[in-house]
């Protein structure tokens, strides 16, 4: 038989609530927190025992709680962040006024607080959504929190939670990431046996930088680079990683509006856009990004969990980011992760890898009674190989600079080769890596992959310019296909012509070649025109004109380029050294591979045991 329409009761109501807003222990942590911070704390430190699950304390030295508000405060929408009940204007991370009922609503909740002008500390508990009575405690100053037994009144939830480790780990990321955005507070998380996460208080104009190096590591320290912009009331700052240091997920982009993390389809998109051309495919850079924006151009409540949000200027907010993020980037130059040099190193180690015993980073026990020839890492056997390949013999020559660039003022011209960043060649190993040698070390460049990044450069400046110049063929060329990829061709056949490449329909199926990009000089006409074909497969409309370009750019640049296997002579290799030192973006081909590694020469010498 059908029921009655009836309310619920109150504590079931509470606790169905609780399932939008608090899901796990991380959950709680992150809420708790952000009360701390929306109270001025200082200093924040949080204990877990079972991952959370069997307990989750919170301690600050905030503005603490009133007695008279402590009741408040464990009801449902009651909150001190709305002062003029006004859901536009909020500068506080936390408005809502569910999270303290909601935890009390599953959970052993008891919450402690004193003001700096109160005699004393008063504390109320919450158990199963059942509000105990107003008592005094002790407690200097501040509050703490403590939440026992998370959902001994929702039983069924326990079964959808991980192992203590996984539960633990998602709290020290949404830890991490409160973290990131309030530099000026010192954060402490620890569980039964040791401390987790210990991040002091940092201050100065520095202190941002400090803080993203203490949550990201060392390698992020090293292998970013600073974004600044501002835009039409808004503002854009952070780190970035460098193109070759990159993830296999976007776990580690980190996104940040008015000071709250957010995971927002518009800020990853544009993002991606950032990263266009300069990464490898399925890789995802590692960035902490800040944006701040006037509270009326951003909504906040969509989602009881405060992770999405959406913006009055949309298109603003993405120009800004994609912006901000290439100016980053061009201004890093050719610059290479040194992640890079450090895995290459870590390949020469005998058991690959950069691990191993004691010693692992020295040839010297490669002499001892118990080491077998076959246990030469293969990395060291084909640079052995590459050294012991003929001298180069001069080819033919490299693509021509750009119009404009003086290759005499690209080689440097009264400068020893040797001072320049990238140095001066010394040898071409097997037709397709230079040797170049620095002042303090060795640089050895793909100069495929170099070479085509260079050349994708050049045409994106010449269509930025107005156009890419073409060279006519003296035979037009016909190229068969597929009838469906000869028509995605002539569909696009008016933006391939801005990229140099004229073709017209040939037929039922055929497609003619009558003009090509002069950058390509002599190109594989058919290889190209396939290529692009397929290219023009995955577009669909929601791919602008810009980046539908610069992804034919990418694929010309890719045939144009010089091929591996090819001989240059010295001045050829060298002025490709010079030109990769002057281009943005040079240190990463057009796939987002290294285009080269540098290794310094006192690495080098430990790989010897010189040192």
């Amino acid at each position: 038989m059908p029921m009655s329409i009836r309310l619920l009761p109150e504590v079931l109501v509470n606790q169905i609530a609780a399932g939008e807003v608090i899901e796990r222990p991380a959950a709680v942590v992150k809420e708790l927190v952000e009360n701390a911070l929306d109270a001025g704390a200082s200093r924040i430190e949080v204990t877990i025992r079972d991952g959370g699950k069997a307990q989750i304390s919170v301690r600050d030295d905030g503005r603490g709680v009133t007695a008279d508000e402590l009741a408040l405060a464990v009801q449902r929408h009651a909150t001190s962040k709305l002062p003029d009940d006004d859901l536009v204007h909020i500068r506080t991370l936390g408005f809502r006024g569910e999270a303290l009922p909601s935890i009390g609503a599953v959970a052993r909740l008891s919450i402690v607080s004193r003001t700096a002008d109160a005699d004393d500390a008063w504390s109320v508990a919450v158990e199963g959504g059942r509000v105990g009575e107003i008592a005094p405690a002790a407690l200097t100053h501040g509050t703490l929190v403590e939440v026992r037994d998370l959902f001994f009144a929702t039983p069924a939830r326990l079964k959808f939670l991980k192992t203590a480790r996984v539960e633990s780990g998602q709290a020290q990321d949404h830890l991490r990431r409160l973290a990131m955005a309030s530099p000026a507070v010192a954060f402490h998380l620890r569980d039964e046996t040791r401390d987790l996460l210990k991040l002091p208080a940092c201050a100065g104009p520095e202190a941002q930088k400090a803080r993203l190096a203490a949550v990201l590591g060392r390698d992020f320290g090293a292998n970013a680079v600073p974004v600044l912009a501002e835009r039409e009331g808004l503002r854009l700052s952070g780190q970035i990683g460098l193109p070759t240091y990159h993830r296999a997920t976007t776990a580690s982009q980190y996104l940040f509006v008015n000071g709250r993390a957010v995971r927002d389809r518009l800020l990853l998109g544009a993002l991606k856009g950032g990263y266009e051309d300069m990464i490898p495919r399925g890789r995802y850079p590692v960035v902490a990004l800040f944006i701040d924006v006037d509270a009326e151009a951003v909504d906040v409540n969509v989602h009881p969990a405060k992770a999405e949000v959406r913006f009055r200027d949309a298109a603003a907010v993405r120009g800004l980011l994609v912006a901000g993020v290439r100016q980053a980037l061009d201004a890093a130059g050719f610059r290479a992760s040194a992640t890079v040099g450090a895995a290459t190193l870590g390949a020469f180690r005998p058991g690959g890898g950069g691990g191993g015993s004691a010693g692992a980073g020295s040839l010297a026990h490669l002499f001892s009674p118990q080491y077998r020839a076959t246990a030469l890492p293969q990395a060291v056997a084909e640079q052995a190989a590459a050294f012991q390949a003929p001298q180069p013999v001069a080819g033919s020559p490299l693509a021509a600079p750009a119009a404009g660039d003086n290759v005499a003022d690209l080689a440097g011209a009264g400068t020893p080769p040797e001072d320049f960043p990238l140095g001066a060649a010394r040898a071409q190993v097997h037709g397709t890596y230079i040797v170049a040698q620095t002042g303090d070390g060795v640089v050895i460049v793909d100069q495929h992959a170099a070479h085509e990044r260079l050349v994708l450069e050049r045409m994106k400046k010449a269509l930025a310019n107005g156009g890419v110049a073409r060279q006519a063929l003296l035979l037009p060329e016909v190229v068969e296909l597929e009838p469906a990829a000869a028509d995605r061709l002539i569909d696009r056949s008016h933006e391939l012509a801005d990229l140099g490449l004229v073709i017209e329909a040939f037929g039922h199926g055929a497609v003619v070649v009558r003009e090509t990009p002069a950058l390509l000089g002599h190109t594989d006409c058919a290889g190209l025109v396939r290529d692009l074909a397929d290219e023009l497969a995955s577009w669909d409309s929601t791919h602008g004109l810009q980046n539908r370009l610069d992804a034919v750019a990418g694929t010309m640049a890719c045939h144009g380029s010089v091929r591996a296997g090819r001989s240059l002579n010295m001045a050829e290799m060298n002025a490709l050294l010079r030109e990769m030192e002057v281009t943005p973006h040079s240190g990463q081909c057009n796939h987002g591979r290294p285009t080269y590694v540098e290794l310094k020469l006192a690495d080098i010498e430990r790989l010897f045991a010189r040192r």
